[in-house]
């Protein structure tokens, strides 16, 4: 689609990372809070500014890659498409939920350490599985 709102988000992982399927495809969710951070040249201090929380989905193999990866409280980057949602719900007051479908999700590393581990590939063929068992020959 041309006209899709694509953002990237930094935050925290709100919550526990939730995997269930939608059909044959996996989904991983989970909650991101979103907090800006601003310098008040006044006060000459900085301050927190209103947390906005977003619904991140991923699909598929990144589905199964941030349920083992992503754990409560992680500083995340996500990078996806945009889209909101409007109701009323039973105490009759419009709500309006911000959700990410997610094309990439990774650990903010400009506030820790992270280690990485390659998803391993299926392999297509007998010359493909001993490529895979001798590596794939990108230096590390």
């Amino acid at each position: 689609m041309l006209n899709e709102t694509m953002l990237t988000l930094q935050g925290w992982v709100g919550g526990e990372v939730t995997l269930r399927h939608a059909g044959e495809a996996p989904v991983a969710g989970f909650r991101l809070a979103v907090t800006p951070r601003r310098f008040n040249r006044r006060s000459g201090e900085w301050g927190d500014g209103p947390t906005v929380w977003y619904s991140v989905n991923a699909w598929r193999g990144l589905a199964d890659n941030v349920a083992t990866s992503v754990r409560r409280g992680d500083p995340v980057v996500v990078h996806g498409r945009l889209t909101t949602s409007s109701w009323v719900n039973s105490a009759g007051v419009e709500v309006t939920s911000m959700e990410v479908d997610a094309v990439l999700v990774g650990h903010d590393l400009t506030r820790g350490t992270s280690s990485f581990a390659r998803t391993p590939r299926p392999a297509s063929s007998a010359a493909g599985a001993e490529e895979a068992a001798a590596g794939d020959g990108v230096a590390a």
